[in-house]
């Protein structure tokens, strides 16, 4: 069974969370080039656009072509007291519980037409109600870590620092910031990850504007820079996104999307650009294997040594690993093809320390 990251798309009712997953998953559908599939009503497997992958398809003319992919996840039904329960709480808690990042839509448009649950537009304070959910889950579950390491304590001196750090991540949920906000060294936020709170998780802001937002300039919607402001102070990312917009693209063929993408003066869509800035919120590269049979992206996380990279091939890649052939993508393009890469002396041959980058094309070798 194949494994895959999962972001969760959370947003206050009416705020075009829905709309925005039904033209991720519908892009999907209707895509030739990518495949989708629907695991459940409310779960989307989209492939991650690459370039370059069109590029060595283009190159090689393929039986197979194989895409990145991702899960989105349409997380319905919060309301305020989520956190104690409330209405569809908790399977709101868990659900998120189970995804490695969030996409948190926010509404930032006026249209008197779709009603705001709470009566006018106000991201921050949208921000507000469903993070204020999140801490209180978070607050319960670093209470009974606190109370663990505490005992802890008694029998080894050690846990001290472990201690004063949760009491420091405590204090910034009490005073109702995320857990992401805290300035952390790097064995203090391993430490954090132990805990698995819902306010670590990366998130992204979808910052939900009209068509008129766009054509007006985004710089000029105060919404998405209340927006902005929310996001910096707790590390995370911020993209404008039409809703609206996406559902009509992502219901056209790929010719008649080029056009509109081309008249509207951009080079890829605003879905295209959140998938992507999903993958690297995750953390994620993809390396690439290119041949006659199959044309391919792998994911893996930054900072992942060939053989482990060799490993999401098969277990035999790792276990028997020898070397990669490694070429960098732009090279390939420039020489043509692989042999006049080769005759040119740019093709690398790494060994087990080597570290991935993203695009790096790989030819593994190995004996079992």
């Amino acid at each position: 069974m194949c494994i895959r990251d999962r972001l969760g798309i959370v947003g206050l009712p009416n705020v075009g969370k829905s709309t925005l997953f039904n033209a991720i998953t519908n892009a999907g559908a209707q895509s030739a080039n990518y495949p989708f599939c629907t695991i459940e009503p409310n779960v989307g497997v989209v492939a991650v656009p690459d370039p370059r992958l069109d590029k060595l398809a283009e190159m090689y003319q393929p039986e197979k072509f194989t895409p990145a992919t991702i899960e989105f996840v349409d997380i319905a039904g919060l309301v305020k007291g989520a956190s104690k329960g409330e209405g569809l709480g908790n399977k709101f808690l868990s659900n998120i519980r189970e995804c490695d990042a969030i996409v948190h839509v926010v509404r930032c448009f006026d249209n008197d037409d779709i009603i705001h649950v709470d009566g006018s537009v106000d991201p921050k304070r949208d921000i507000d109600t469903i993070n204020v959910e999140l801490i209180l889950s978070d607050i319960e579950m670093l209470d009974r870590r606190i109370d663990k390491t505490q005992k802890l304590l008694k029998g080894d001196k050690k846990y001290q620092t472990e201690l004063d750090f949760f009491k420091r991540v405590k204090e910034a949920l009490d005073a109702g910031k995320s857990a992401r906000s805290v300035e952390c060294t790097e064995d203090e936020a391993e430490l954090l990850k132990s805990v698995a709170l819902l306010t670590n998780k990366p998130i992204i802001y979808a910052a939900n504007v009209s068509e008129d937002d766009f054509a007006k300039g985004i710089e000029n919607n105060k919404y998405v820079n209340s927006v902005k402001e929310v996001a910096a102070s707790e590390h995370a990312a911020v993209l404008p996104i039409c809703a609206e917009s996406e559902a009509e693209i992502s219901d056209m063929d790929y010719e008649e999307k080029a056009m509109f993408l081309s008249e509207m003066g951009l080079e890829s869509s605003g879905l295209d650009r959140l998938i992507t800035e999903c993958y690297s919120l995750l953390g994620l590269i993809s390396y690439l294997t290119a041949g006659k049979p199959e044309v391919r992206a792998w994911t893996i996380t930054k900072g992942t040594k060939a053989p482990q990279a060799a490993g999401k091939i098969h277990t035999d890649f790792e276990r028997g690993f020898i070397r990669a052939e490694v070429v960098a993508f732009d090279d390939l393009m420039a020489c043509g093809s692989m042999a006049a890469a080769k005759e040119k002396g740019l093709v690398r041959s790494e060994g087990k320390d080597y570290v991935m980058k993203d695009g790096d094309i790989v030819l593994f070798r190995f004996n079992v």
